[in-house]
């Protein structure tokens, strides 16, 4: 079978979730005897983050076949302007270059690489392919997140191509729900992500001179928060003189990076709380701590937080969290704080204190990914492929 991923976002040296999906779906199948193109959008060259296996053949429609195509700088302007309005219509002018600029590039591939079915990254991907393309190739759509967002943060013009594809995948039941209610009409089915099922597990039980509180996710304000994790521990730091926070993960912006710096030394935290960029190697990193922290607003299936739990770490999330409040299990495989960082200094304080809870919890967290495990997902997507392919 000949699948093409249709990824129309940046690649190069990205290390964020959804390149990690992207590598991920295309190794797995080329393993499986598949031929497998992935096509994206970044206006920089060079090679992807994660590895990436060498019979995928890789296409960036900002670099295609000798032509470099810039966002003109007025496009830049106009969303900007608009963002400040509207996001839905700062987003549409994403789309407008795209249809613009590269739709004829994605047309080219689509002729030559000839697949069989596309599993499009995100409806902007879906839109271009059905509604300006009009291309006969079923469509799988893949969500990496709540999609009740798509009625409320998106661009309108990418909705009815949600019923007109193939297949809307989803990552977790209430997603589903979510996409249903909106859209009665569509194709939904639930394949959630591949979690690494890890042997070794982090040795919870074991006398240590330091516990960790382990952050892994890039260092965003409104997204994954780490400042409230770091306002948190400064509540409650001088009652555990043995703890310390590593926060783990690329820079989004300075400024916030900075920002982060500065509430480190406000604190007097320099020799506790560290900041230490990005890393290849999650297991390992997972594997030196006790406590997962995961102070996201919204997630849409945290690989970072899910690798933690198959590493046996307890989780602190929100309970206001999407896909963080659906896959802990308050008081099971972790604790479920309310709003605030008051709220999380408690939940964090509980697990420290006590040991048997850290390790009963991160046992229960373990089990609780196994349904996540690669051959699991990737069988899954396989039975739909075949199936959207025939339909």
């Amino acid at each position: 079978m000949r699948i093409l991923l249709a990824n129309f976002t940046k690649m190069v040296q990205d290390s964020g979730g959804l390149a990690k999906v992207n590598c991920a779906f295309a190794n797995a199948m080329v393993a499986r005897g598949h031929e497998v193109a992935t096509v994206y959008s970044d206006d920089r060259e060079g090679a992807f983050f994660f590895p990436i296996d060498s019979k995928v053949k890789c296409y960036n429609l900002r670099h295609f076949r000798g032509h470099d195509i810039l966002f003109p700088n007025w496009m830049k302007v106009k969303r900007e302007l608009l963002r400040a309005i509207d996001q839905r219509r700062g987003r549409a002018v994403n789309n407008e270059f795209t249809v613009k600029y590269l739709k004829q590039n994605v047309q080219t591939i689509l002729d030559e690489f000839r697949p069989d079915v596309i599993v499009a990254f995100q409806t902007a991907a879906t839109m271009v392919l059905i509604c300006e393309l009009h291309t006969h190739i079923p469509v799988i759509s893949m969500s990496h997140g709540d999609p009740e967002d798509y009625f409320h943060t998106y661009d309108p013009a990418e909705l009815p191509a949600l019923t007109q594809c193939a297949m809307c995948q989803v990552l977790l039941p209430s997603f589903k729900e979510h996409l249903l209610q909106h859209c009665p009409q569509a194709k939904v089915t639930v394949i959630g992500n591949v979690v690494p099922q890890y042997e070794q597990q982090a040795d919870l039980a074991a006398q240590k001179d330091v516990h960790k509180i382990i952050f892994v996710g890039r260092l965003v304000r409104n997204h994954k928060r780490p400042h409230l994790l770091l306002e948190a521990f400064a509540n409650i730091a001088d009652a555990f003189p043995d703890w310390q926070v590593e926060l783990w993960g690329a820079e989004d912006k300075k400024s916030y990076t900075r920002e982060l710096r500065q509430m480190i030394a406000k604190y007097h935290l320099e020799n506790r709380v560290f900041i230490k960029g990005s890393t290849q190697n999650v297991a390992q990193v997972l594997q030196q701590g006790d406590i997962f922290a995961c102070p996201s607003a919204y997630e849409g299936f945290p690989l970072a937080m899910t690798e933690a739990m198959s590493m046996g770490l307890p989780v602190v999330g929100f309970r206001e969290a999407p896909a963080v409040n659906e896959l802990l299990q308050e008081g099971y495989n972790g604790l479920l704080t309310g709003t605030g960082v008051d709220s999380y200094s408690q939940g964090l304080a509980r697990l420290m204190r006590n040991q048997a809870l850290r390790v009963q919890m991160g046992k229960n967290a373990q089990i609780s990914i196994q349904p996540y495990h690669a051959d699991t997902i990737w069988q899954q997507w396989q039975e739909l492929l075949e199936r959207v392919r025939i339909q």
